[in-house]
């Protein structure tokens, strides 16, 4: 199904789940039933769920069938009473996920979009955004991507290399903040710039 779906179900590959673990259930349960009963099916149905992905990939129309659209239930800071309705959303659920995402009052919400996964994206006026460092024409330095160069005191030395730094590096990192070696520290990260994060292991 691809790393996508871990976290975002579509209906459609829910139901495969269930389908699937029931399948493989049967054979484990029942001694007199050959694994192989279990086995082709489940192979049938992934052979489906494969061909089913590629359409879904190629074809815009076959995969709204499949998976939906997304529903605008919030435009221009008013409700689409007949978007909720058609999608069973209640006024408290749309509330509760619109505090979730920091938002209590709708007169800010410029759009509110229900995705197909369940998830509700909110787009605020641009007058409520917060200011980036582009609008307040600030040049700023990329930190860039935080490594773990040591984890539960063991060194991972391939994240060192990189960094761009080796073992001496490191060594004099510790010293300056008083650790004696790697197995001192539970948690060490380090960025492209050499910003240093170090989290000491507690005493057991």
């Amino acid at each position: 199904m691809g790393k996508r779906q871990v976290g975002e179900l579509e209906p459609s590959e829910l139901v495969l789940s269930l389908i699937i673990a029931d399948l493989a259930s049967v054979p484990m349960q029942d001694y007199g039933i050959p694994l192989l009963t279990g086995i082709v099916p489940i192979l049938a149905l992934l052979c489906v769920t494969m061909i089913l992905s590629v359409l879904t990939m190629k074809y815009v129309g076959f995969r709204a069938v499949l998976c939906g659209r997304p529903s605008i239930v919030v435009r221009n800071g008013a409700l689409d009473q007949r978007e909720m309705a058609r999608n069973r959303l209640t006024v408290d659920e749309l509330l509760e996920e619109l505090r979730c995402q920091g938002y209590t009052d709708l007169s800010v919400v410029k759009y509110a979009i229900l995705e197909t996964n369940g998830k509700l994206s909110v787009l605020p006026y641009v007058n409520q955004k917060p200011p980036t460092a582009r609008d307040m024409k600030v040049a700023v330095q990329e930190n860039g991507l935080p490594r773990v160069v040591i984890s539960d005191g063991r060194l991972l030395e391939h994240n060192l290399k990189a960094l761009g730094h080796d073992r001496p590096w490191l060594e004099r990192q510790l010293v300056q903040r008083g650790c004696k070696g790697t197995e001192e520290i539970f948690l060490m990260m380090v960025d492209e710039q050499g910003s240093v994060y170090l989290a000491r292991r507690e005493l057991e």
